[in-house]
């Protein structure tokens, strides 16, 4: 990491260690299921993306003609739905009423052109919305399993070329009733100033996301071995011992940039894997809006 990059992390940090996320009115949620395993971090091929964590897996699935989200703009969408469904206690949920009013609460600077940051989350937004996720528990003694849409439907009336401008009728999402009481019954919460200011790195949101859901439960040291890890937040490596290492070296990259806005996750390099050890743990209050 750039010491420009590095220190304007820092600062973020300093930021939220000022003012409790809660009091900020900065608590956000994100839905458990993708704590626990990830969204592709690139652009994949197919319509079908797996992900597995221990006995746990998830599948997510596109529409051949849409094909499936990936990297940083679909996990800021999924923190805004989790976190809006959470605050409103509703499925249909409603966008700023401009586009560029709607990326500024994602934390992204509205930019035009063929790769400019409105057409990339317009198409993040398409891909995201037509996406079902199949999540599953596989043991010796129990097998279980789950299945939903992300999106009943959905209705953007933005127009691309005229991002300030208001339109007639409100840009809205209505979630399938299935994710949304999964997210009701299941959110998880995060700072959403920590999610902003690590927005340009997927895999530090995964590692973020993931933290503040196993740390809210653990009660005593645990070290999760590098090839389950890999696992779990990259498929990508090869799976051999050089692709663990790579992996590992990319994994504590990361790590310590989320460490530098999540200090209170007491984490660090064990002898065979991440070594998580109990401390802080997040309180948060259903009620906040």
């Amino acid at each position: 990491m750039d010491r420009k990059n590095l220190d304007k992390l820092i600062n973020e940090a300093l930021t939220i260690e000022a003012e409790e996320a809660q009091k900020a009115g900065a608590v956000g949620f994100m839905a458990r299921a993708l704590t626990q395993a990830t969204m592709p971090h690139k652009a994949t091929p197919g319509n079908e993306f797996v992900r597995r964590n221990g006995c746990f897996t998830l599948v997510m699935m596109s529409p051949s003609h849409v094909a499936l989200p990936y990297v940083s703009y679909p996990r800021l969408l999924f923190s805004w739905l989790t976190t809006e469904a959470v605050r409103t206690r509703s499925p249909v949920l409603e966008f700023a009423p401009t586009l560029s009013g709607f990326m500024y609460e994602l934390g992204l600077i509205p930019a035009g052109g063929r790769w400019g940051t409105i057409n990339r989350l317009r198409d993040q937004m398409k891909r995201l919305f037509s996406s079902t996720v199949s999540c599953s528990y596989e043991d010796a003694a129990q097998d279980a399993g789950e299945n939903f849409r992300i999106a009943k439907k959905y209705r953007l009336w933005w127009d691309p070329k005229a991002p300030d401008q208001i339109p007639l009728w409100k840009s809205t999402v209505t979630l399938d009733p299935d994710f949304f009481k999964e997210i009701i019954d299941k959110p998880v919460p995060v700072d959403m100033r920590a999610i902003k200011a690590l927005k340009r790195s997927p895999m530090a949101l995964d590692i973020y996301c993931w933290l503040t859901y196993r740390m809210s439960y653990l009660h005593r040291p645990t070290e999760i071995p590098w090839p389950a890890m890999q696992l779990q937040f990259g498929a990508d490596y090869a799976a051999n011992a050089q692709g663990v290492i790579n992996f590992k070296w990319n994994f504590l990259k990361h790590l310590h940039s989320v460490l530098v806005v999540y200090p209170e996750a007491k984490v660090e390099e064990g002898e065979q894997g991440l070594l998580l050890k109990p401390g802080f743990h997040y309180q948060w209050n259903q009620n906040v809006r």
